[in-house]
């Protein structure tokens, strides 16, 4: 089957912290090429320099922390377009919060088929101005006139899918057309421009009142010292049991052998125990 080329995604030059060690992403500079879920920002760090310690010799690391769905388009397209230039280097691994993003890569035969790997999971919570002076404590409380929400894009952003989950449990499409449509209108509802890291900023310079956003990133920009606190939706609606993290080895990998050590790090106990320190829940259950 001849698949049609897609247009290449515009990564916008602001976005240039989601693009890390860029200097290795031209060529064949790169010893490992990973595209990773942009939500696991703040545990890269600290997950390389761990890997690295068990493999020194794979020292030239290029990675983005750009929404999966962009980073999808991206594979897909064969590049992007970043600041006029094409970027058009190629992961060896692609992490992602929608098994739909890997049955894709399934269908264009980018990766084998059951290829992929179910290592994390997140919680869907509210995060709020410090001390919550609306007291927006529900779900339904984003439907209100004077609440200005703070929305990932579902065009980009794979929370967006569990966030209209979880508005559909709590009030069905009325909630869904009225928040993503009526209040969107409006002016109310904010979409992101890339990715849901941008409502910390819109919610301490007191453009919007709440934004739904993984409970991770709540948790990081608490220890950031940003004032914004968490709101719990509970397990009804915070979609934990639906939320999971994937990650596959391309089979077009330039850095073949690399990546599969990469693979088998983060999908091992050592990163298991690095990554539930920043909040997140490993697949076996902890």
């Amino acid at each position: 089957m001849i698949i049609p080329p897609i247009p290449m995604p515009i990564i916008p030059s602001e976005r240039e912290d989601d693009l890390h060690n860029l200097e290795y992403a031209t060529g064949t500079k790169a010893d490992l090429v990973l595209f990773m879920a942009g939500n696991q920002f703040m545990v890269m760090e600290t997950l390389l320099t761990a890997f690295q310690q068990h493999y020194p010799h794979i020292r030239r690391i290029f990675y983005e922390t750009l929404p999966p769905g962009l980073e999808l388009k991206q594979i897909l397209a064969g590049g992007a377009l970043f600041k006029d230039e094409i970027l058009s280097i190629r992961p060896d691994i692609y992490t992602s919060v929608n098994e739909k993003a890997m049955q894709t890569l399934e269908n264009h035969g980018m990766i084998d088929r059951g290829a992929y790997h179910l290592y994390l999971h997140n919680r869907i919570v509210l995060m709020v101005p410090a001390e919550n002076p609306l007291g927006v404590n529900a779900v339904t409380g984003l439907g209100g006139a004077n609440i200005r929400v703070s929305q990932p894009d579902p065009e980009n952003e794979d929370i967006a899918c569990h966030i209209l989950n979880m508005y559909r449990d709590a009030g069905g499409k009325a909630l869904v057309d009225r928040i993503m449509k009526e209040k969107h209108h409006q002016g109310t509802t904010l979409y992101t421009v890339v990715h849901h890291r941008e409502t910390p900023d819109r919610i301490i310079s007191g453009v919007v009142d709440v934004g739904p956003v993984w409970a991770t990133e709540v948790i990081y920009a608490q220890n950031q010292g940003i004032a914004v606190d968490l709101v719990e939706l509970g397990e009804e609606y915070d979609q934990r049991q639906k939320i999971n993290y994937y990650a596959c080895r391309m089979n077009a990998a330039a850095n073949r052998t690399n990546a599969d050590l990469f693979l088998a790090f983060i999908t091992g106990t050592e990163a298991a125990s690095i990554y539930r320190k920043f909040g997140f829940s490993t697949h076996d259950g902890s």
